[in-house]
């Protein structure tokens, strides 16, 4: 058969065509996000962490090993959004490894991975009917110069299934990596204030909290003690810092220390008051009694929410869903310490509309205080309340250990949610509009700047445990043995106040994925594989048999 000119020219030229587009697709590179998510369309926000990766950053994943489906989808979607980033800097470079492959020398190096704060996850594994259990480090070791952050990629919330954990893991990747980048490559900090010398909590029970938060911003004690001597130079110097935390005060503000507070917000500064409007603590039960009275707080800090727009009232807020208190049980050597239901404990659930609290853990409170919100032209969410089954207690009131063997009446817990923390955001008006003033300054601000404030109504949402002298996780609830959200929320709050909300808003982000059902797969486990494996091939049978009947047919 010969060809005709045309036909070569054609021949030619396709050839011509494929190679000029493979030496362009060697120079251009475009990869397609055609999920109905975009899942795989990192944002801008993300992306910027990495802006100014000159060299190598290597991230260890330790998310390798022989896991249930869910888990080998969680290593999927980590692995495919380090492509992304990779695809954005070529410095970043990843590797997927199994701690636990070596059995020789598994128990040391769980214990080293342990010690650095990658604690492992005890996974159940559900297969053919049966249920055994795995360990697995769901971490992620990001290093760059000579600084390393860990990074989790598990997202645990209490009551998830461990589909929905998976999910709600998937979802946090994108904010998980960004944020770990951020801290490696963050070099201009903004500085935040820990309030001291009117009975703030002391470092040790603030220690996680802040060693969470030290990579991202400079952090500094801060007190008032040199307002009555020295009013002008106190503002100037706390004007410094872009925020102030003032974590469970107990001692009363004077005049001249709010007017500094005042006007510090007044010139845009921000602020967390985690306080309450009563006294009262765990601590104060362990007694040989087992009980003390709650009474009213006064901390002179009334009027100067008030005119913000919150109120603390001073009363206590119990729930139905609560975290327990862990109690000791019998007598003697047959002594046990048990976890009992606490309805002083509220396990308070989040606004899911703000990126502070999307996705987000119970954050476990104790002691709260109901906050009312009060009409002014500042802007107020609601980002915390206590589940519908809640009741209100005023004080004075005696609480006992000796509740916890009566059952609560469930029909008194009928107040519906309350709310417990509010993020305040516009121009606020001084307290000290229209009136006398503490000290004289030259510069009075009487409406603030933009700005924004928190108000939590309970100081022990801040507080980590101390165990043999060592803090412990702020995020995890010993008595319940469960996660909690408590240091997450907190350092959410800090990042959208220090205007880090770009990042923030990933968590927003709406990823689902489709698993199988695994309640419906181990008993019908055979018939879907012979459905998958069988009827493909019986098919393939019958058009090889019409086929030939066909071809007989035609040619015979």
């Amino acid at each position: 058969m010969k060809m005709n000119k045309s036909t070569v020219k054609s021949f030619i030229l396709w050839i011509a065509i494929i190679l000029i587009v493979n030496l362009l697709s060697q120079s251009f590179y475009k990869r397609f996000d055609l999920t109905k998510d975009k899942r795989y369309t990192l944002s801008k926000a993300a992306l910027q962490t990495i802006d100014s990766v000159d060299t190598p950053l290597v991230i260890d994943v330790f998310l390798e090993g022989d896991f249930p489906s869910e888990f080998k989808r969680l290593r999927l979607e980590t692995k495919q959004i380090l492509e992304e980033f990779q695809v954005y800097n070529s410095n970043i470079k990843f590797n997927f490894i199994n701690p636990t492959e070596d059995e020789s020398r598994k128990e040391a190096i769980v214990s080293q991975l342990t010690d650095r704060g990658l604690e492992p996850f005890q996974l159940n594994v559900r297969e053919s009917g049966k249920t055994s259990q795995t360990l697995i480090f769901p971490w992620a070791l990001a290093s760059y110069n000579d600084y390393s952050v860990k990074i989790p990629l598990i997202k645990n919330r209490v009551g998830d299934t461990q589909q929905e954990m998976v999910n709600n893991s998937v979802q946090h990747l994108e904010y998980a990596f960004a944020d770990g980048f951020k801290k490696l490559t963050n070099t201009k900090l903004k500085k935040i204030a820990i309030l001291k010398g009117n009975g703030q909590l002391d470092d040790i029970y603030v220690a996680d909290f802040l060693t969470s938060i030290k990579g991202n911003y400079s952090i500094a004690p801060f007190t008032l003690d040199k307002v009555e001597t020295q009013p002008l130079e106190t503002l100037d110097q706390l004007s410094k810092f872009d925020l102030i935390i003032s974590a469970k005060p107990n001692e009363i503000f004077t005049e001249e220390e709010k007017f500094v507070l005042d006007q510090y917000t007044m010139r845009g500064g921000k602020s967390i008051w985690l306080t309450e409007a009563i006294v009262m603590d765990r601590d104060s039960l362990y007694t040989e009694s087992g009980s003390a009275v709650a009474i009213m707080k006064d901390l002179n800090l009334n009027d100067f929410f008030f005119k913000y727009g919150v109120r603390i009232n001073p009363n206590m807020v119990l729930d139905l869903y609560s975290s327990p208190i862990p109690l000791a049980v019998g007598d003697g050597d047959n002594t046990q310490i048990l976890p009992i239901s606490w309805q002083y404990s509220p396990l308070a659930g989040s606004n899911p509309e703000h990126p502070i609290t999307t996705n987000l853990n119970l954050v476990k409170f104790d002691f709260a205080s109901q906050i009312d919100t009060l009409k002014n032209n500042v802007q107020k969410t609601v980002l915390l309340r206590s589940s519908p089954l809640s009741k209100l207690q005023g004080v004075p009131k005696l609480v006992s250990l000796d509740d916890i063997t009566q059952d609560p009446d469930k029909s008194t817990f009928n107040n519906g949610s309350q709310t417990l923390a509010v993020l305040l955001e516009g121009n606020f008006t001084s307290v000290y509009n229209n009136r006398i003033k503490p000290f004289e300054l030259s510069n009075v601000k009487n409406e603030s700047v933009a700005t924004q404030m928190i108000v939590i109504s309970d100081g022990d949402v801040i507080k980590n445990d101390v165990l043999r002298n060592q803090p412990q996780n702020l995020g995890f609830d010993r008595a319940s043995n469960q996660p909690i959200g408590n240091k997450e929320f907190l350092i959410n709050a800090v990042n959208y106040l220090l205007q880090d909300d770009k990042l923030l808003n990933i968590r927003t982000k709406e990823i689902a994925i489709a698993f199988l059902d695994v309640e419906r797969i181990a008993p019908e486990k055979t018939k879907w594989q012979a459905i998958n494996i069988v009827l493909p091939l019986l098919i393939l049978g019958l058009f090889g048999i019409l086929f030939n009947y066909i071809r007989k047919r035609k040619y015979s």
